[in-house]
Parts: C-alpha cells; sequence; structure tokens
C-alpha cells in the first residue's frame, strides 16, 4: 500500500457536526469542544486561530483552509486579542461568555450559527466528534494547528461543501460526512506535499532507498514473519547498518515499527469491520488472537474487543 493512501484512509465521519458561521466584528469564539479534528474553511473576511497552549496565533484569509487537532482548545477570532463572546463546549454545546442575558449568538437555520445570515464573515466547520473516526496514525501524524494558503489550496470540492452544509434533505448528514472525509484527505494530500509540512519521521525516511524500501515491504506486507536479517537480505546491505539507519532515520527500530504498524492496523479493523479477533491475527501476523489481544493490551491499555465495543459506542 502506498504510504500516504494507508495514512488518508481512514478517516470515516458518523454524523460529524457540520455547520456554516457567521460573524460581524468584533467576534471572537473559544473552541472547548475536545474534538479529535476539526477542518475549517474561511468564505469570507478573515479570522485568527489561537491556540490555548500560548503557539503563536495564525491568520486564515478567504480561500484559506485550516485544520486543528484535539483535545486542545483555542481561539477563533476577528483579531487575536478580541476575547471571547462564547465557548463551544462538547457534544457541540454553545455557552454565552459576554455576560448578557441572551447570547450574541444563535441558531440560523439548518446549519448555521452565528449574528445574522449575511454577516461579513462566514467560516464553513467541519468536526469529527469520536477519536475513533479518526485514525491514530493520523492524528499522531499532524501538528495540533495547520493552515493552507487558498494560493497552494485549490479544491473544487469546497463550493459544493458550501452549497450541501445548509439543505436540509433525506440522507443529508451522511453526504456531509463523506463530503467531510474527501476535503479532509484532499486538504492532507496537500498539505504532505508541502516542504514545511512537519511530517512524522517514517513518513520522510520513505525518500531513503534503504530506509524506504524496508518500510514498503513492512506495509505492504505486515503479515509475513519479518525479522531483521530477512529485512536486510532485501534491502541489500548489513542487519546492523539497516537496524541502525532505520532507527536513526524512524526513530525506533524495524521490529518495534512493525508491531505498531500491525496494531495499528487491527485497531482500524476492529473499527471498520465485523472480523473476528482471530481472522485479524492471521490477517496483520500474529498466529492466534491471544497473541494480538496481550499484544494490544500493552500498547492500547485495552482489550480488542473493548476497543471494538468503545469505538462502536
Amino acid at each position: 500500500m502506498d504510504v500516504l493512501a494507508g495514512l488518508l484512509e481512514g478517516p470515516r465521519a458518523r454524523g460529524a457536526f457540520m455547520m456554516r458561521a457567521l460573524f460581524d466584528p468584533p467576534w471572537s469564539v473559544r473552541i472547548a469542544d475536545e474534538a479529535p479534528l476539526s477542518v475549517m474553511v474561511m468564505v469570507r473576511g478573515d479570522a485568527w486561530i489561537t491556540p490555548a497552549d500560548g503557539s503563536p496565533a495564525q491568520r486564515i484569509r478567504p480561500g484559506d483552509l485550516a485544520i486543528a487537532r484535539g483535545p486542545d482548545h483555542y481561539t477563533c477570532a476577528g483579531e487575536p486579542d478580541t476575547a471571547p463572546f462564547a465557548e463551544v463546549l462538547p457534544g457541540q454545546r454553545c455557552a454565552p461568555l459576554d455576560g448578557a442575558p441572551v447570547a450574541r449568538y444563535r441558531d440560523l437555520g439548518p446549519r448555521a450559527w452565528g449574528e445574522r445570515r449575511d454577516a461579513s464573515v462566514e467560516m464553513l466547520i467541519g468536526t469529527y466528534q469520536m477519536r475513533g473516526e479518526i485514525t491514530g496514525r493520523l492524528l499522531d501524524a499532524l501538528p495540533p494547528l495547520l493552515v493552507l494558503p487558498g494560493e497552494v489550496w485549490q479544491c473544487p470540492l469546497t463550493p459544493l461543501v458550501a452549497d450541501e452544509i445548509g439543505k436540509d434533505e433525506p440522507g443529508q448528514a451522511v453526504v456531509l460526512d463523506r463530503l467531510l472525509d474527501l476535503l479532509l484527505i484532499a486538504a492532507l494530500r496537500a498539505w504532505f506535499s508541502r516542504p514545511e509540512a512537519a511530517a512524522p519521521a517514517w513518513y520522510r525516511a520513505m525518500g531513503d532507498p534503504v530506509v524506504g524500501s524496508a518500510l514498503r515491504l513492512l506495509q505492504d506486507d505486515p503479515a509475513h514473519p519479518w525479522t531483521i536479517a530477512a529485512l536486510a537480505q532485501k534491502t541489500g546491505v548489513s542487519r546492523a547498518a539497516l537496524a541502525r539507519r532505520f532507527a536513526e532515520l524512524v526513530g525506533e527500530p524495524p521490529m518495534t515499527y512493525l508491531t505498531n504498524w500491525r496494531l495499528a492496523l487491527a485497531a482500524d479493523l476492529l473499527r471498520d469491520t465485523d472480523l473476528t479477533i482471530g481472522s485479524i491475527a492471521r490477517r496483520i501476523g500474529y498466529g492466534s488472537a491471544f497473541a494480538l489481544s496481550g499484544a494490544f493490551k500493552r500498547v492500547y491499555g485495552v482489550s480488542p474487543q473493548e476497543h471494538r465495543v468503545g469505538a462502536a459506542a
């Protein structure tokens, strides 16, 4: 499997929160919903996104796209020093913060929220509600906040999302779920191609002729009984040279990477399929359900069955 395809095949929104946010200056909203991932596209006006961890605020203009990784909080505002008027809490509950008896922002029709429908600022927002909808491999590969400028981010999906987000027709939630998945995948594909993208070490290592070859072997056939000796023979170097170079570029030994890759695949299969734990174990290179369960619990802290039940919930 192509490494980027393997990373991006995971998003599976289920009842994603989709909204058109509409504001007039001054405006500011604190986002504390702790959702695993949110995608924001500016339609008109400007916004500043300020992470709560003290990282510098980033500005997004019309056509720009931002991706915020949870559960960290952040503030969206017309100006970075404007105090929030409202707070978005878990479950997408909105609470006023300005002390007014009536909230400044309100529902404005299907999937629209803010001050008025023709406000000077418009932002399209899509939020994944549960971590299980986004693979841990993908979340680990992303910074807390990334911004794609409009000049490098041109996607025909944006007008379609803008058109569909306000509709209230049968099956509309499913349509919006799939549009959000496609929007995220297109944005991440564009971002990973950028030189400033802080891609994970294993992603950057794919360009190395030796380590990249070893990574592709492990990812393409995780069920194979790989050893350092077998990988070294396939890549044409000594075991010591492969182990040293792999650890330098990827940050962990080859067999540790293989274990984590197998378990990440197991987590996805547990979430997205009805395969038995034994079937999943054989598919990813474990001899039995018992062996997979022991390794899975050591890394994830829960059994495969508990993970499946939690993802379904």
